[in-house]
């Protein structure tokens, strides 16, 4: 062993105490190791820092744009939203639709902002039905982890594996090398987990309920506005086509026109009524009625209009993207002391309508217009979100009481989300093609997404995990360092000589194990970036092909089931699950073990040594 290679390996298990510890960041760690490593002599500096240039890194990076994109238009939320639909109250379902939602999603964006997407959706779900978040949380972990061996793309790691391949001379995997490994993977986790939530206990956290903001069902319940929300669509022969709304006078008829939905090509509109406004044919409009039954049948034949269904059933929550709600107390020095609802002309002022009234408990019914206000009395204002911010800013008029939950929710890009699909297939088509590179790909699309306006530039730059990045050209530079030392050379043999003159599957199984043990205490990939050279190191030494030991390495480090430091997956939802260390193991570990063996089992056949 030469003194090279005690220096290497010397900074290397330095990196892994660090790790270990958690002391410094992990990014940190990377930087420090470039500095570090051209002193052994073994690298220059040049070397160390090639890493920035690598395709691998660039197209990591142009992915996170293309996976904001899908969080800001709000694809990821509406899938969330249709499989609370779609599950109903059976829990069994709802596990299964979410594994299965969330692998494939993480197929082709960040696991880690899968799960950040699908925590609050899981939340409400459970809020919804009664459920314990931990019967769901971690089963939406495994699935996200799960996904990483679905597609090249999907987590750093299989990228991080497929460029050693090209380095030392072979084709890298395409786009859907992995996908017959992770679908039976899935489908074993989904019936696993259907078995096992039974093992975690039903831990919900204290105190969840009482200081949880309001949402906006909440308000329609409290306030009684379920039954004076109507849609309708005008016709052609409507006498309202063509009319400007400051020249109807519905307001005075207790009709008030909250927005207007407006078909385009590809999309739906929806816009914010103003007094210019003009009405045309086929405009759905949505409608908060004070008036008896009868009356608003009277007015709709009048105007000939078609009554449509609610959306979600309830008071427009399908258009929360667009239109809020606000709770706002008038305060004992506001102009709007001692007027009327209808005398303080907030929709003229402020674009925002009135829709509740308080007097302390006592909500007001259908006659709020012509109620005189007191101070202290609480309001309930409906309109764009845009209005209600800047009616936030105007502490003398009304003083803000309450946001609703799904403020949090707010896409900057909503409506987009065609536009964001769209995308998507292209670039995933022009991977799967082969007739662009996988980075030319991914920059395209993360091109266009900026021209459709899914993300901004400010955006685009926050969206990138930096930490991540640095922490991958940090580690880089070892596998070279590690070759030209014999380091490499001095693992394939630790691994041949511990698995003896064994087979094929059984080398595999132990480059799976060292992984995944691996994993246990430095990131996932890190880890692929040390294993693969010893893997591919192992193959070449018994006669073998490279792709299966390449492919197991991918699989394991995708296979940070055991603990909750494994991944930050699993970090994310302990909060949420309110999981504890040993949940992790009780679950985790069996579970590896079946991973190991379905690859173990599928890899030689797949992909022959």
């Amino acid at each position: 062993m030469t003194t090279q290679l005690l220096l290497v390996l010397g900074l290397l298990g330095a990196a892994i105490a660090m790790f270990i510890m958690n002391r410094p960041r992990m990014d940190a760690v990377g930087l420090l190791m470039m500095v570090l490593l051209p002193f052994t002599g073994v690298l220059t500096i040049n070397e160390a820092i090639a890493g920035f240039a690598d395709p691998s890194i660039v197209l990591l990076a142009a992915l996170f744009v293309v996976g904001e994109g899908l969080v800001r238009t709000g694809t990821a939320q509406r899938l969330g939203d249709m499989l609370n639909a779609r599950a109903g109250n059976s829990e069994t379902r709802m596990l299964v639709l979410l594994m299965i939602t969330g692998a494939g999603l993480g197929a082709f964006m960040s696991s880690t902002a899968v799960v950040a997407i699908f925590i609050p959706v899981v939340l409400r779900i459970c809020q919804n039905n009664g459920a314990a978040p931990s019967q769901l949380m971690m089963p939406l972990s495994v699935s996200a982890l799960i996904s990483g061996m679905m597609t090249l793309v999907a987590t750093a790691p299989n990228l991080v594996v497929s460029a050693e391949l090209v380095r030392q001379g072979h084709a890298g995997f395409n786009f859907f090398a992995f996908t017959p490994f992770g679908v039976p993977i899935l489908v074993l986790a989904i019936g696993y987990m259907l078995f096992a939530r039974r093992l975690l206990p039903d831990r919900r956290p204290p105190g969840t309920d009482s200081h949880r903001a309001p949402s906006l069902r909440d308000w329609v319940t409290a306030y009684g506005l379920k039954d004076r929300a109507f849609r309708v669509r005008i016709g052609a022969d409507s006498p309202l086509v063509g009319q400007r709304l400051d020249r109807l006078s519905l307001r005075k008829e207790g009709v008030n026109i909250l927005a207007i939905e407006r078909q385009r090509r590809f999309a739906t509109d929806v816009i914010r009524p103003s007094a210019t406004t003009e009405l045309g044919s086929g405009d759905v409009l949505l409608l908060d009625v004070r008036v008896a039954p009868e009356r608003m049948e009277a007015l709709r034949q009048e105007f000939r209009v078609a009554a449509l269904p609610l959306v979600d059933g309830d008071y427009f929550l399908d258009r929360s993207q667009e239109i809020g709600m606000i709770e706002a107390i008038v305060p004992p020095d506001s102009p709007l002391v001692g007027t009327t609802v209808l005398e303080a002309r907030i929709r003229a002022e402020h674009r925002l309508t009135v829709i509740g009234l308080r007097h302390r408990q006592e909500v007001v019914g259908l006659e709020l217009l012509e109620e005189k206000l007191k101070a202290g009395d609480t309001l309930l204002l409906t309109g764009f979100w845009s209005d209600i911010r800047k009616l936030q800013a105007d502490h003398r008029l009304l003083v803000v009481l309450n946001l609703p939950a799904e403020h949090a929710d707010l896409l900057p890009a909503a409506g987009r989300v065609p536009q964001a699909v769209a995308i998507l297939a292209l670039t995933v088509g022009l991977m799967i093609s082969g007739w662009v590179s996988n980075v030319h790909a991914a920059l395209i699309g993360c091109l266009l997404m900026g021209l459709a306006r899914c993300v901004d530039l400010d955006s685009a730059y926050r969206s990138i995990s930096w930490k991540t990045l640095v922490l991958i050209v940090g580690m880089l530079p070892f596998s070279i360092a590690l070759q030209r030392t014999g380091g490499v050379d001095l693992a394939a043999d630790a691994v041949l000589s511990l698995a003896g003159a064994a087979s094929p599957r059984v080398l595999l199984g132990v480059i799976f194990v060292i992984t995944a043990l691996l994993g246990l205490f430095i990131s996932n990939t890190a880890t692929a970036v040390l294993m693969a050279p010893v893997a591919l190191a192992v193959a070449k030494d018994v006669g073998s092909s490279p792709y299966p030991f390449a492919m197991i390495v991918a699989l394991a480090a995708s296979a940070a089931f055991m603990t909750p430091v494994s991944s930050p997956v699993n970090t994310l939802v302990v909060g949420p699950g309110n999981y504890s260390f040993s949940d992790f193991i009780k679950i985790g570990v069996p579970f590896t073990v079946v991973a190991m063996l379905v690859c173990v089992l599928l890899v030689p056949i797949i992909l022959p040594p």
